[in-house]
């Protein structure tokens, strides 16, 4: 039942958020994460300072508190992702709202959280960017494990049924994505839309 539930969630996550027709990992489905990028038009210094704004004093609740996100239903689907995160996922969020991302990333050191950045993910590139200047990144086809571990497949057909890596339970799995970060906890010299932050190396062994 819990495999059909977040399956079924995460479907709906990827169907709703489309825009054209889903992240963080690399090319098509069996490398590192990817921070392949493609640069959308007409970008706006002083919307994009209003949308950080907006998506800070959203999620502020959740800056250093990750007991608070998983209270709110964001669960693990990624250990830590070098120059990226620890990402967490809510299966119940589904579309693109600014106020209520599906997925929080978040630095780890010791017994401390905290939130970098925010992320949406797409099956398809969106035809119109919902940021101004969205930059994209790519997370190819995997098999997700209730302790974050994941293994990229070209089917769920091809998942096991308990993590190659630690033995856990599968969760779900997903087709490849597009990704949309944004940076808004944490600063990102690379670009507040890149899927990796040089800045949050420090945190790999995490």
């Amino acid at each position: 039942m819990r495999r059909r539930t977040i399956s079924s969630a995460l479907a709906a996550l990827c169907a709703c958020a489309a825009v054209a027709i889903a992240a963080s990992a690399s090319a098509e489905t069996h490398s590192p994460p990817s921070p392949t990028v493609a640069p959308a038009a007409n970008s706006n210094e002083s919307s994009i300072a209003s949308d950080v704004m907006a998506a800070r004093l959203a999620t502020a609740k959740y800056g250093t508190n990750l007991a608070r996100a998983k209270a709110d239903g964001y669960r693990i689907i990624t250990r830590m992702i070098p120059n990226m995160g620890y990402h967490f996922m809510n299966p119940s969020i589904s579309g693109f709202d600014l106020r209520r991302p599906p997925i929080l990333v978040y630095e780890h050191h010791g017994d401390t959280w905290q939130l970098g950045a925010l992320e949406w993910v797409f099956t398809a590139m969106p035809a119109k960017p919902p940021l101004p200047g969205a930059q994209y990144g790519v997370f190819g086809a995997a098999c997700h494990y209730v302790d974050g571990t994941f293994v990229f497949a070209d089917a769920q057909s091809a998942c096991a049924e308990k993590s190659p890596q630690t033995g856990a339970a599968f969760s779900f799995w997903h087709p490849r994505l597009i990704t949309l970060h944004f940076w808004v906890w944490f600063p990102n010299p690379a670009g507040i839309y890149m899927g990796t932050n040089p800045l949050v190396a420090p945190f790999n062994g995490g």
